[in-house]
């Protein structure tokens, strides 16, 4: 393991023997902004005037409050030391600590509200709180991280409480990693959560689908379903922390990447660097908004670089090639990769041990085949999808934005933590026959792990999972409510009314699922729903609790899983399942 030792100069902690490579990253802060990084990249440190900080953090913050499906993307970076100010984390704004661990940058308060949609009555609404970050720092209170899906809280310490909702109000969330809650974590009305590799005091709150994967056995609730919507699985079967930017001294800016783990319990940094390796700047091609195109990153992974994205949206007019094993694309502020001219954002040939992490994937006007596809390769090492968020429409737009599939998975042992994959439901040019994608995720590749899968309202099946030996924990889904009262969703077979949400493979032998929602929201269309999940009844294929829950419109849904499980028929009705196997359920 490499081992963190301390070196205080300044006010800034010094690294030694961790960095690898050669060069150094010579980094000049002029206005809280490097020539490295560019200028939608702010670096504070222990010197700047407090009082400048908290009005720079306030100013980001009135601009991305409500800035649902805004342009701007901001990375807010701290250098290891304690700064007394308050940041309230807005739309596409990563807030992040530069040490080695969470607790070298200790920042007052950092919070995430939801006062933005609150309704008439009052109520703060945090079902649209998407696409923001917290990682690698410590928060000295209590702390609200009231979101919704494609957001995560990773690395982090909080000393004291840390609650999942405002003030009780509605939010769909949501993702929680590595991290130390001095306290209680209140989940309160979240409607499911993936908490994993986490320590607490305790955990109160639910609604239908919270699942606690390697969490410290000391705050994991005792009940579990039915008498609790709670689900704990002991130990994360195999997991890679995502990469995090990180400053030395002496070397400047680096990259830290965790090694893979096995069965493993509770976060990986109390007293010490995780196991791993950082990887200086110079390893990385550092890519900037309106100064790189789709041409000059094919040259840098040509070379054999790494990619870091600069917080920004790049406008691809032909797919990033990734041919080189162990490459990693890693963003920064919700950078953003938009199809341009109906091409694939990124395509993986014959490479493995890959790492894509940090970034958001919009599908453009052209119809694209996918955004992501990584291919097959035989024997491949394991890689990790980690904080990949995709999006089919609602941003503004000339025409509707289109793709047949936002990510197809043709490579085996890849490992998925914190997805959420999205064809839109409101925003421009939204409808049935506009903003379509028939599939979110195709997962063809063996030996496939998802943590935190979230994928919603596509025209067809959501996820159709073709690989054998596969491992899903967690799993969220709303189908479309946008569904046209013709008689339109029909089952493949052609006897059923609508897709299932879940399909697996007729010919798939192995498979594992664990604490899955998928709720129906009947809004358009006046014939109800066969079954939310559709599993090949063989020995093998197991799914472990299921709930189906009807949000509201028009009744209902027969089934939770092929012919298993109860309907539901009117508006708060649930229907769960918690074993199914070979056509046996309970």
């Amino acid at each position: 393991m490499f081992k963190k030792k301390y070196l205080v100069l300044l006010g800034l902690v010094a690294l030694t023997g961790l960095f690898v490579g050669c060069g150094k990253n010579n980094m000049e802060i002029k206005d809280y902004h490097t020539d490295i990084l560019g200028e939608n990249v702010y670096i504070f440190t222990p010197e700047d005037e407090q009082t400048k900080i908290q009005e720079t953090l306030d100013r980001i913050y009135s601009l991305q409050e409500t800035a649902q499906f805004d342009d701007n993307r901001y990375a807010v970076y701290f250098m290891p030391g304690t700064y007394n100010v308050s940041a309230d984390v807005g739309f596409y704004t990563q807030l992040a600590g530069l040490g080695v661990l969470p607790t070298d940058t200790k920042i007052a308060v950092a919070n995430t509200y939801a006062r933005w949609l609150s309704n008439p009555q009052g109520l703060h609404n945090a079902t649209c709180n998407f696409w923001r970050s917290i990682e690698n720092i410590e928060m000295e209170s209590n702390t609200v991280w009231a979101v919704s899906q494609a957001t995560d809280m990773r690395r982090v310490q909080v000393d004291g409480n840390l609650t999942l909702h405002d003030d009780y109000g509605w939010a769909s969330g949501g993702f929680l990693a590595d991290s130390k809650v001095t306290g209680l974590v209140d989940s309160g009305t979240q409607q499911q959560w993936l908490s994993r590799n986490n320590s607490y005091s305790a955990w109160t709150g639910q609604n239908w689908n919270i699942v606690m994967l390697g969490d410290e056995p000391s705050g994991v609730p005792d009940k579990t379903w039915p008498e609790a919507s709670y689900t704990a699985v002991s130990q994360t079967p195999i997991i890679r922390e995502k990469p995090f930017l990180v400053y030395d001294e002496k070397e400047g800016l680096g990259v830290y990447v965790p090694e893979w783990k096995e069965e493993s319990m509770s976060f990986a940094w109390e007293g010490d660097a995780p196991e791993g390796k950082v990887l200086p700047l110079n390893d990385f091609y550092v890519a900037k908004e309106n100064v790189d195109t789709a041409s000059s990153i094919n040259q840098a992974l040509a070379d054999g670089k790494n990619v870091l994205f600069t917080p920004g949206i790049y406008n691809l007019d032909e797919a990033l090639s990734v041919k080189k094993s162990g490459t990693i694309l890693l963003g920064m502020g919700l950078a953003t990769l938009r199809s341009a001219a109906g091409n694939e954002c990124v395509v993986s040939e014959n490479a493995d041990d890959l790492i894509l992490a940090g970034l958001l994937f919009d599908a453009g006007t052209a119809e694209s085949e996918n955004l992501v596809r990584l291919g097959a390769k035989e024997g491949a090492k394991p890689s990790l999808i980690a904080d990949v968020y995709f999006r089919v429409g609602g941003i503004a737009s000339d025409e509707p934005c289109k793709t047949k599939a936002c990510i197809t998975i043709d490579l085996d042992n890849v490992v998925g933590d914190n997805l959420w994959v999205w064809r839109a439901d409101h925003g421009d040019n939204v409808g049935w026959d506009m903003n379509t994608c028939e599939n979110g995720i195709i997962i063809n590749g063996d030996n496939v792990t998802m943590y935190a899968l979230m994928v919603e309202h596509f025209n067809g099946y959501q996820t159709m999972w073709n690989g054998n030996d596969g491992t899903c924990i967690m799993y969220q889904s709303e189908v479309p409510y946008d569904v046209p009262d013709r008689g339109q969703w029909i089952n493949p077979d052609g006897k059923r009314f609508g897709y299932a949400s879940f399909k697996v493979a007729e010919d798939v032998s192995s498979f594992n699922a664990t604490g899955l929602g998928i709720y129906l929201y009947n809004r358009d269309n006046t014939i109800p729903m066969y079954c939310a999940m559709e599993v090949p009844d063989v020995e093998g294929v197991h799914v472990h609790n299921a709930i189906t829950a009807y949000l509201n419109g028009f009744p209902g849904m027969k089934c939770v899983i092929n012919e298993a499980g109860d309907s539901i028929l009117s508006p708060g009705q649930t229907a769960k399942v918690l074993d199914y196997e070979n056509g046996q359920w309970r």
